[in-house]
């Protein structure tokens, strides 16, 4: 998993704290996605008539972030050479299919 996140064997002291904050912003990032694109927009734009293009349009520059800070994220954990970072590693990967997912349908959407 080292060589898949690029961390390097004897990587420096990571705080716990800053381990995980980024994995509180990366998984709160991803709720947000899914609050917005599924939720809030189609609730607030439904009025409009335009609901089914907000969400899509919306939801693929979040997604691409959120995939971002769950790589980010789970980067960090094997930097630390955290206790839990098998499990960490478990449930991101479980939040990137799950964005890879969301991502594949509103790219669908848009086409």
């Amino acid at each position: 998993m080292r060589k898949v996140l690029f961390v390097p064997e004897h990587a420096g002291p990571m705080s716990e704290d800053k381990v995980h904050r980024m994995f509180s912003t990366s998984i709160l990032l991803s709720a947000a996605r899914c609050l917005l694109a599924y939720v809030v927009f189609p609730v607030v734009t439904l009025g409009l008539g335009i609901a089914a293009a907000v969400g899509p349009i919306v939801g693929i520059p979040i997604g691409v972030v959120a995939l971002g800070f769950d790589i980010v994220g789970m980067r960090r954990f094997w930097v630390a050479d955290h206790r839990w970072r098998w499990g960490f590693t478990a449930l991101y990967l479980a939040v990137i299919a799950l964005i890879l997912v969301l991502l594949a349908l509103d790219a669908a959407a848009l086409a």
